[in-house]
């Protein structure tokens, strides 16, 4: 499983898609290459109605002595990523 890297200003923001995940149906946990990803119900609403979509990949911490495997979950989303830049107007 491959997962989209942003660099922006020297930060590497890793990014997801509903394709990348399989294009699961129902809210859970998943294992995945990367580790275990917890995919909500609001993360499925928001890929139905964008199926573009692109999230930020967030590592939630764990314990100092957990060594099983990196928890991740879906943070904030772009829902047009590799588009232009929305125009604003005043």
């Amino acid at each position: 499983m491959a997962v989209d890297k942003i660099t922006v200003d020297k930060v590497t923001v890793d990014k997801v898609t509903w394709d990348r995940v399989g294009r699961v149906t129902e809210p859970g946990r998943y294992m995945y290459t990367f580790g275990w990803l917890t995919i909500t119900a609001g993360d499925l609403d928001i890929w139905k109605q964008y199926p573009q979509a692109a999230f930020t990949l967030l590592a939630q911490r764990g314990e100092p002595d957990d060594s099983i495997s990196e928890e991740f979950y879906l943070g904030a989303f772009d829902i047009a990523p590799g588009g232009p830049p929305p125009s604003t107007t005043h």
